[in-house]
């Protein structure tokens, strides 16, 4: 009889950090264009919130799990259910299913959202400098939008628009070094490895 040996099998699933983070740093941009006062809530936003923000990383967190990667599945399928459930927030009412969120539940939403961001960002410690900045100013997103919402200040949510805007660029840049850096073999985009 000849013993067998297992033979592990190769992962030969593509890397799907590049596709979550540019679907969620895409619509993270073009949210805040509107937070920051550029042009109103649009059908642009809410598109974008459904099918790249929220079911585009839905998907890359579905890989992620594939890939044994407990930090990618929970962020990217977290913040893709975060779109869709605000694109929910702003359609049902509209479409007469359910009374519009308060004020005070939307700071709500928006504050236990920022709790999460602040706890995966220790995640990111470990990670690289990149995703310590995208974790780092989705933080600061998140407590500007809650304050903001909270007091009723413009000025306030003007600001968490800028902020909004840096903070989908790093997720952009992110998810452009990661297939770069793949493609060429090198570092052509630095991420700043830990």
């Amino acid at each position: 009889m000849i013993p067998t040996t297992p033979v592990p099998a190769k992962d030969g699933t593509a890397n799907p950090a590049p596709l979550g983070l540019c679907a969620f740093g895409m619509t993270t941009v073009l949210l805040n264009f509107h937070n920051a006062g550029f042009f109103e809530l649009n059908s642009i936003i809410l598109a974008m919130g459904l099918f790249y923000g929220g079911l585009a990383q839905v998907i890359a967190g579905i890989i992620e799990a594939k890939k044994n990667n407990t930090f990618g599945l929970t962020a990217f399928t977290s913040y893709g259910f975060f779109w869709l459930s605000l694109v929910g927030l702003i359609v049902m009412p509209k479409l007469g299913w359910i009374p519009a969120a308060s004020d005070d539940a939307m700071v709500a939403y928006l504050a236990i959202w920022g709790f999460f961001t602040f706890c995966m960002f220790f995640g990111t410690l470990r990670l690289n400098r990149a995703l310590q900045f995208v974790f780092g100013s989705l933080t600061i997103l998140f407590i500007l939008l809650a304050v903001g919402d909270s007091t009723g200040n413009t000025s306030i949510k003007h600001l968490a628009g800028y902020e909004g805007i840096i903070c989908g660029l790093s997720a952009i840049y992110t998810g452009i070094a990661n297939v770069l850096n793949e493609i060429y073999g090198r570092s052509v985009l630095p991420i700043g490895a830990v």
